[in-house]
């Protein structure tokens, strides 16, 4: 984005609260970094490396705006309800929820475990569920408030490409995504009348710790831009400015809607040349 055309856009988000899971690293700080780059107020949500968190709070304090480092195991309910219980405190309420926190624990299924599939269905799709409902009640609870958006909230669920495409070896991964979808399509359904906005973006292949070993080794970097028609990974950057646009007014009429962040993967690049 050039200079003139991103300072068209500052502030979009000034004086909104945003709640992002799983913001310590990866997608989740791109995200918060791009929230806070246009005046949100920030929760940044981790789990286990308070030290990493603490960097992003004070990039964030950095831009001019507020950060509140919370550690909640988003898999479970008193941890997201004691999130969500200190943020209004702090910042008193949430604007924005960004269901961002996930893990993937691969393995092929005859050899994956019961605690393999459940820790990822708990955090990926419990988690995201968890999170939404306390987000619905504090909307709910204070209402619309016209200076800071028209809507009365936004959920934004970070889901994947493999809520549609399937996943050899992630079954677990590609299962919760695809829960994922239906749960943001359901929920839209649900509150739409309340105004809130419910949306989610499926990234591709992004370039995080998660996935190191498939752009650092150059053959197998070659091997995954064979699936991405745009022939680059992606970065934090792309789906933090995709969050911005959803969680800002000017989305205001999307909603229910998956945008895939993915250089075009989703297109089934093996098609290109005939099939």
């Amino acid at each position: 984005m050039s200079s003139v055309s991103r300072l068209a856009c500052v502030d979009r988000l000034k004086n909104q609260v945003a709640l992002v899971t799983g913001a310590s690293s990866g997608i989740g700080r791109g995200i918060a970094l791009a929230l806070a780059d246009e005046g949100a107020q920030i929760v940044v949500n981790y789990i286990g490396d308070r030290q990493a968190a603490e960097e992003v709070a004070r990039e964030i304090q950095s831009k001019g705006t507020d950060a509140l480092v919370l550690e909640a195991d988003v898999s479970r309910e008193d941890h997201v309800e004691s999130m969500f219980a200190r943020t209004v405190r702090e910042f008193g309420t949430v604007d924005i929820l960004i269901n961002n926190a996930g893990v993937q624990r691969d393995a092929a299924v005859h050899e994956m475990t019961l605690q393999e599939w459940q820790q990822v269905i708990d955090v990926n799709l419990t988690g995201a569920f968890l999170c939404s409902r306390e987000a619905v009640r504090e909307f709910r609870r204070r209402g619309l408030v016209p200076e800071r958006s028209i809507a009365v909230g936004k959920i934004i669920f970070i889901s994947s490409v493999h809520q549609v495409i399937p996943w050899s070896g992630h079954c677990n991964y590609a299962a919760s995504k695809g829960g994922l979808m239906q749960l943001m399509k359901s929920l839209a359904q649900e509150v739409a009348r309340d105004r809130i906005r419910v949306n989610a973006i499926a990234p591709g292949a992004v370039r995080t710790d998660i996935n190191r070993e498939s752009w650092e080794d150059p053959a197998a970097l070659e091997a995954l831009l064979k699936l991405i028609p745009s022939n680059r990974i992606g970065e934090p950057r792309d789906i933090g400015s995709a969050a911005v646009w959803l969680a800002s007014d000017e989305s205001d009429y999307v909603h229910g809607a998956t945008i895939f962040v993915d250089g075009g993967m989703t297109l089934y690049p093996g098609f290109a040349s005939g099939g």
